[in-house]
């Protein structure tokens, strides 16, 4: 039988409104075939503006509802689960950090039901986000495939991974843009010490970060050692700052927080 809606979200949080908002403004979905629920009124109504349905009612949500997006933080999906107790969910999508795929069919009673498991960043917001997306479940439904990466599509970029590298993932894609809003802010501080004003030092920081990030992707021809050497020169100002960070191990810190977080993904697994 036909859902009413095309899509159906349990929790309206910030990443869930992004996802929402992309699939909206692409014009993917229409808003009148979304409906969401959560606790938070003030959730339901900033997610209202969008102009879905909105509901405090998981079970209306999934019971009227093709796709199921499970976008509620990880420790609270048990509770989730238990209100939809009885309700058959054929189509899932979880986008909840370390909860494997087995662990949303075995809360919903549901062995048959197939979950596609997502781990989007907080750039989705803007339209820039990078997804990695695990839609094996999907791939014997042409359709159903199509439906889940194009959901993503919307707002950013997308690639598959297996579910055994979503950890992974989460500790370079989904945790790393507050990474690069660290960097910025040091860049930043920095500038403010050597004289710059706020503004000039963030209008310089902001500019050079994409504007490198830019180049990476363009100069697919060059390692980024190559490009790290192209900036540098013999005897230069640049060489000494590369030399600091090489010094304090730049390298290894980075590997550390990745791994602290990785290890939280994984805790979060079992």
């Amino acid at each position: 039988m036909k859902k009413q809606y095309k899509l159906g979200v349990i929790g309206a949080g910030f990443m869930a409104r992004a996802i929402v908002k992309g699939a909206v403004y692409s014009d993917f979905i229409k808003p009148k075939k979304i409906i969401a629920s959560d606790l938070s009124d003030e959730a339901l109504a900033a997610m209202g503006e969008l102009g879905v349905q909105c509901t405090k009612n998981n079970r209306d949500v999934a019971e009227n509802c093709e796709y199921l997006l499970f976008a509620v933080k990880p420790q609270h999906f048990a509770d989730v689960a238990e209100s939809l107790r009885g309700v058959p969910v054929e189509k899932a999508i979880s986008i909840m950090a370390g909860v494997r795929k087995a662990t949303v069919r075995d809360a919903l009673f549901e062995k048959n039901t197939k979950v596609a498991r997502a781990m989007p960043n907080l750039p989705c917001s803007v339209g820039a986000g990078m997804v990695a997306l695990d839609a094996e479940d999907f791939s014997d439904d042409i359709d159903d495939g199509a439906f889940v990466v194009s959901l993503f599509d919307c707002s950013g970029n997308v690639i598959s991974v297996p579910e055994e590298k979503l950890n992974a993932v989460t500790g370079i894609s989904g945790s790393g843009p507050a990474y690069v809003y660290l960097f910025l802010d040091g860049l930043i501080r920095a500038g403010v010490r050597q004289g710059l004003s706020e503004d000039e030092a963030k209008t310089l920081a902001i500019n050079t970060v994409a504007g490198g990030v830019e180049m990476v992707a363009r100069s697919e021809d060059k390692s980024l050692d190559e490009l790290v050497s192209a900036v540098c020169s013999k005897g230069g100002t640049t060489i000494q700052a590369v030399d600091s960070f090489r010094r304090d191990d730049l390298a290894g810190v980075i590997d550390r927080a990745v791994d602290a977080c990785v290890k939280r993904a994984e805790e979060l697994s079992h």
